[in-house]
């Protein structure tokens, strides 16, 4: 099987790389096209010797078609590659590109499997929601299952919530990230020096996530274990709920997934 790439930025670079360091495709199967230069050549270096220069001889080339460029480009490729596309499947993570906007330009009979992920795919811990709606082939879905979950966690999910999905775990990095800093702020403010302050607030939030992932535990179960009786952890908590903190995080997916919607 041969997978073409069209766009090697961030997401579509994550994903190939990690095919291939989780063994789950050998790098001469992949093949990439992008429509910078500079990052085919990139691309070259880094190992993957099938590049082109052209998105329809990708496409040609290739089985399956991961595309992965910005939503301002997706119509003008999509149709420059619509009469090559034949019994290929398409797999789309533009972001908020609706299947059945994908085949008004491609064609109705084609294959669309539209994937959301999010960038901790890049260190292989990934969150990838499939189309649950997709009319790709049952063979093709339990194959790319099991490729996408050797990168990150896979969940199928109706392309209706993929508006929520963008907010949680699209946008969930950003604020994950807002927080690690927030806590090293902290650390910072009363006398620990930054790159302590940062490597402990990024392990705790590590640490802390695979607590509740590995257990299977609810997360106001780990809160409980750590807040003793009048103990400081209880203090802090308090301290966030007086600021809504768990109402502005609420809020912050809400807003996204509105967005997303539009």
């Amino acid at each position: 099987m041969r997978l073409g790439v069209i766009g090697f930025g961030n997401m579509g670079s994550a994903i190939a790389k990690g095919f291939v360091s989780k063994n789950v495709m050998d790098i001469e199967n992949i093949a990439i096209y992008d429509s910078y230069y500079k990052t085919r050549e990139k691309a070259k270096s880094g190992g993957f010797a099938t590049c082109f220069e052209d998105e329809i001889e990708l496409v040609r080339y290739a089985d399956l078609v991961l595309v992965a460029v910005k939503p301002v480009h997706a119509r003008d490729l999509f149709e420059k590659i619509s009469q090559y596309i034949d019994n290929k499947l398409i797999i789309s993570i533009v972001a908020g590109l609706e299947s059945t906007t994908i085949k008004s330009w491609i064609g109705c009979d084609k294959r669309v499997l539209r994937i959301m992920p999010n960038t901790p795919a890049i260190v292989g811990e990934g969150v990838f929601a499939l189309d649950s709606d997709s009319n790709a082939r049952d063979d093709e879905k339990k194959t790319l299952e099991s490729m996408f979950s050797a990168i990150g966690l896979v969940e199928w999910v109706e392309e209706r919530l993929f508006p929520v999905v963008t907010g949680l775990s699209g946008g969930g990095p950003a604020y994950v990230a807002m927080f690690i800093e927030a806590l090293a702020d902290a650390g910072v403010l009363h006398g620990l020096k930054r790159d302590v302050a940062i490597k402990m607030a990024t392990k705790t939030v590590l640490g802390s996530a695979a607590q509740i992932f590995e257990t299977g535990i609810h997360p106001a179960v780990l809160k409980d274990m750590v807040c003793s009786p009048a103990g400081t952890t209880i203090e802090g908590v308090k301290a966030l709920e007086d600021y809504s903190f768990r109402a502005g995080v609420i809020e912050a997916v809400s807003a996204a997934t509105l967005k997303s919607k539009k």
